[in-house]
């Protein structure tokens, strides 16, 4: 536990730091502890878990809807960039920036570089920082937690939104009020954080009633930010500005340089910042908040029935209490259990103990070191010009269902070790094959050998469905010679 020091004339000399609100969405998370659903190449922040809507337009409409806040400046990794795109425009959502993280570097090197790009533009401003898969329940209660926080940090605080704890809980942070701050009747000073307590220590805090959960959720004054990213990590600054300086803007998204933000340590921007100023405060909210981080937290978002249970698609149950059971498809037939969490995908099953729940990012790493794709990797692949999935594979061949969005096209390509055999689906198709242009429609096919250029668009208003055999020595996905893509990739 690190114990902070009063504010004093630090505050004083911050002054009023009054100006527009910019939301800032953290889109960077893999979310493991929710596998087989959330993976590294689909997070959690684009899985619809609590509406139909993902997390990260949840998100996004929070500040839109809720609070009434501008364009969001958007921070992802940079495999993820098309994703985030879809899901804003799904929403009707225009960011007034995308910046897309070669690697992630936790929070703090993503917020310095979001920092110097809102500063740029606007030197008044404050960043209202979010992660992108969290559930806010209580709308109204935000508001109210939000109206607080722009209240203190007008005064030049550093601003975090701390939730009253309604359990003892391990898997959280904690934040201990100081001495209450100005104005009155808003928040208090920051005493202390303490990371993921153990369960005894945790009972302690909640019974003592000082101690609040740490949301990760900021209102920061962009002058007093920089400042104290200056002061107190100018390494953080340095490469995040650096790499800010050097990005690429490729179709609306600043790709961040890679050499550059690289050099940034990596650093929550708890840890870098909020553990060390003497500028920060916390509002204390009640905002049915969760950041789902497991099934059994899903569980208790969603609510369960008279038996303690939430079944959500094909399952049928007996004697069954206080278990999460999900399936995409496959029936899940359960007898007997108690505290379960059972979770189907087309290629995976999770059978765990609940209380076992926060132990997948665990098993997710030994998988992966197993090789195993789907620790990492679902049968369905989103690329930006729509996705494929994998319906089949056997010896020196794949099947694959591929669609591409209308207006988009795959790179021109082509591939050493495979030939290729598409037969359109539905819609229409335009190839362009060794410099030749064909156009194909329903039922109408085409072969392409190895070493032979291509390029597959979508000229129509409907999405393009391709049925497409794979045949040869060696079907990887590495088998891909790019010759010119539209979305920047390699």
């Amino acid at each position: 536990m690190q114990t902070l020091a009063n504010a004093g004339s630090d505050l004083a000399d911050a002054g009023s730091a009054a100006g527009t609100v910019w939301p800032v969405i953290l889109c960077g998370g893999s979310g493991r502890r929710l596998w087989p659903v959330s993976r590294r190449d689909h997070p959690k922040q684009f899985q619809r878990l609590s509406s139909d809507k993902s997390l990260v337009q949840e998100t996004a409409l929070r500040a839109r809807d809720g609070l009434g806040l501008g364009m969001p400046v958007l921070l992802c990794n940079e495999t993820h960039r098309f994703m985030l795109q879809d899901h804003m425009a799904e929403i009707g959502i225009e960011a007034a920036a995308l910046l897309s993280e070669p690697q992630s570097r936790n929070t703090a090197p993503a917020i310095a570089a979001a920092a110097r790009f809102v500063s740029d533009r606007d030197p008044d401003a404050m960043l209202l920082v979010m992660p992108s898969d969290h559930f806010i329940g209580n709308q109204a209660a935000f508001a109210t937690a939000f109206a607080k926080a722009r209240q203190i940090a007008q005064t030049g605080r550093l601003v975090t939104f701390g939730i009253r704890p309604v359990r003892p809980e391990t898997g959280y942070g904690y934040i201990e009020q100081g001495r209450p701050v100005e104005p009155a009747g808003t928040g208090f000073e920051i005493a202390s954080f303490m990371e993921k307590p153990a369960l005894a220590r945790a009972e302690e805090l909640v019974r003592g009633g000082r101690h609040l959960w740490n949301s990760g959720i900021f209102l920061l004054p962009v002058r007093v930010l920089i400042d104290e990213f200056e002061r107190l990590c100018p390494d953080i600054l340095a490469a995040a500005s650096a790499a800010l300086s050097a990005a690429r803007d490729s179709d609306g998204r600043l790709l961040l340089d890679t050499t550059a933000f690289l050099t940034a340590p990596a650093a929550s921007i708890d840890v870098a910042v909020m553990e060390h100023t003497r500028l920060g405060a916390v509002v204390p909210a009640d905002m049915d908040w969760s950041d789902i981080g497991t099934w059994p937290a899903l569980r208790e978002m969603r609510g369960g029935d008279a038996m303690g249970n939430v079944l959500d698609g094909n399952a049928v149950v007996e004697d069954v209490t206080n278990c999460f059971i999900q399936s995409t498809g496959r029936l899940i037939a359960a007898i007997g259990l108690d505290d379960v969490v059972i979770v189907e995908t087309d290629d995976a099953v999770l059978i765990s103990g609940a209380g076992h729940a926060a132990r997948l990012d665990g098993l997710v790493g030994r998988l992966r070191d197993a090789g195993q794709s789907a620790a990492d990797r679902h049968l369905r692949v989103h690329r930006p010009w729509g996705h494929y999935r994998t319906v089949d594979r056997g010896d020196r061949y794949q099947v694959k269902h591929i669609q591409v969005k209308p207006g988009e096209s795959t790179s021109l390509q082509f591939h050493h070790h495979r030939a290729e055999h598409w037969i359109v689906v539905s819609g229409t198709g335009r190839v362009v094959r060794d410099g030749e242009t064909i156009l194909l429609h329903e039922c109408q096919s085409l072969h392409i050998p190895p070493g032979v250029s291509h390029r597959l668009e979508n000229p129509g208003k409907i999405p393009l469905r391709i049925a497409e055999v794979q045949v040869g020595a060696y079907l990887g996905e590495d088998d891909i010679v790019r010759l010119d893509d539209r979305y920047g990739r390699a």
